[in-house]
């Protein structure tokens, strides 16, 4: 009986509602938004404005990039072993890291994540990172 007295009161409730949503025109989206290629901090933000219920509203550009890796005779490598399971935005996109930490986020991929990164490559790697991401040679 309970069942049945639940139905119709959301019976009831969604008629009710419908009349009153049907009459709400809220202005949407017009345009969406897409990708685009672009660079890091291109895109400035606007000035915060005032927002109404009537306001048509629009999406610019999404940026689509990656930002490219320090040109370095051992660049290669690192596109080769970090792209095998990421992107190698994630190296690009961290703030400058301590080399030892750097050392740790390459040791972690191969102890966690089970990178199969040889040795000998393993250093040029970090070595890589040390000299281009740390905060005193990031540019």
């Amino acid at each position: 009986m309970k069942t049945i007295v639940y139905v119709l009161i959301g019976l009831f409730v969604t008629i009710l509602n419908k009349p009153v949503l049907a009459k709400t025109n809220l202005s949407g989206l017009v345009r969406s938004g897409y990708y685009s290629k672009g660079t890091l901090q291109s895109i400035t933000q606007p000035d915060s404005m005032q927002q109404s219920l009537n306001a048509v509203y629009s999406v610019g550009a999404y940026p689509l990039y990656t930002p490219e890796l320090v040109p370095d005779k051992d660049s290669e490598i690192i596109q080769g072993y970090c792209n095998l399971c990421h992107s190698v935005t994630y190296i690009t996109m961290q703030p400058p890291l301590p080399a030892a930490i750097w050392e740790a986020e390459v040791s972690k991929m191969i102890d966690t994540y089970g990178a199969l990164i040889p040795e000998d490559e393993t250093r040029l790697i970090i070595a890589y990172l040390q000299a281009h991401y740390t905060p005193e040679t990031r540019r």
